[in-house]
């Protein structure tokens, strides 16, 4: 389905959240390095319950290995200092949706890699720095399953 990639998270239950989220979903979760904390962080487990073993995810060193490994054809970045809404995107299968870490979101060096399609928003009121990490990437992944039917789905 699609590849849902976290940059540098810092946060473990918001990972373990998306080992959940991508577990139910039949999507991919990829981790680009350095992780702020150790995949055996028990809060990641807790918060992951007993969907590791039904989740796709993976770990890359960092960002290079990742393009290297996923080979995207699209990419979408999430950023409040975007003016698309995710809403607007037409979602292909195995587009990549592109999260940074928490608390700052992805650096301007990332948002100006080329592998980068475009970058997305998710709506807020004003006066809201962010959404929640895995809460965005659930949002995200949830509208692009739903533009295919949520296809699989029971």
């Amino acid at each position: 389905m699609f590849k849902v990639m976290f940059h540098e998270p810092r946060i473990p239950p918001n990972t373990g959240n998306a080992i959940r989220m991508v577990a139910g979903t039949g999507c991919e979760l990829h981790l680009v390095g350095p992780l702020g904390f150790d995949l055996s962080e028990p809060k990641l487990k807790r918060a992951g319950l007993d969907y590791h073993d039904l989740a796709s995810v993976f770990v890359h060193e960092n960002l290079e290995a990742a393009w290297a490994a996923v080979k995207p054809n699209r990419v979408f970045a999430f950023t409040a200092h975007a003016t698309r809404s995710y809403a607007d995107v037409a979602y292909e299968r195995d587009d990549v949706l592109l999260f940074g870490p928490e608390p700052t979101g992805l650096s301007d060096e990332t948002l100006a890699d080329p592998h980068i399609t475009d970058l997305l928003r998710i709506p807020m009121l004003p006066g809201r720095r962010s959404l929640n990490l895995s809460n965005a990437a659930a949002v995200a992944t949830y509208e692009a399953w739903r533009q295919f039917s949520f296809d699989g789905s029971v």
